[in-house]
């Protein structure tokens, strides 16, 4: 199967969306915002319209927060980024093929987990390399030095950016 940026998916462990089929279904994020809007609009539904109002509002907020979960979870799905970077880690020109993909593992980890965290914010992957640095040694579980790692670290970040810019 393909996605829709044409990339080929294994549909083994791609965490396909139960309806539409789309890759990158993450169920704790679609339940954290179902649960949370779902409160809410039971609240404000049960105010506004009473016992009925509060059912309404209960299923359309839970609908709509379960939308806004699954997208936010779905910004970089960590099961492809696991699965790709297994496979296409040795086309990298840092790569010392002495090397295995375990010991570049927590690097790719890292610039991805990285994007999520820092990203958004607008910041560069210059403005926030010494915040990835300690994440990566605090969390390193190889034997690759930061001076090898950063240059995987930032492969992955510069990929995660591009795609959810393109997603955007």
């Amino acid at each position: 199967m393909t996605n829709r940026n044409s990339t080929i998916i294994d549909q083994t462990d791609a965490n396909l969306d139960p309806i539409s089929g789309e890759v990158g279904a993450h169920p704790l994020g679609t339940g954290v915002g179902a649960a949370g809007a779902g409160t809410v609009a039971t609240v404000i539904g049960g105010a506004v319209g009473g016992p009925v109002g509060a059912v309404v509002g209960a299923v359309i907020g839970s609908v709509v927060g379960g939308l806004a979960g699954k997208d936010v979870a779905e910004q970089v799905n960590p099961t492809f980024e696991e699965t790709d970077w297994r496979e296409t880690y040795t086309s990298g020109s840092y790569i010392d093929h002495d090397r295995t993909y375990e010991d570049y593992r927590p690097a790719y980890k890292t610039g991805y987990e990285g994007y999520e965290r820092y990203g958004h914010s607008g910041r560069t992957y210059s403005e926030v390399e010494t915040d990835l640095q300690r994440d990566y040694q605090t969390n390193q579980t190889g034997n690759l030095p930061w001076v090898q790692a950063k240059h995987a670290v930032k492969d992955a970040w510069d990929r995660a950016s591009n795609t959810i810019q393109r997603s955007s």
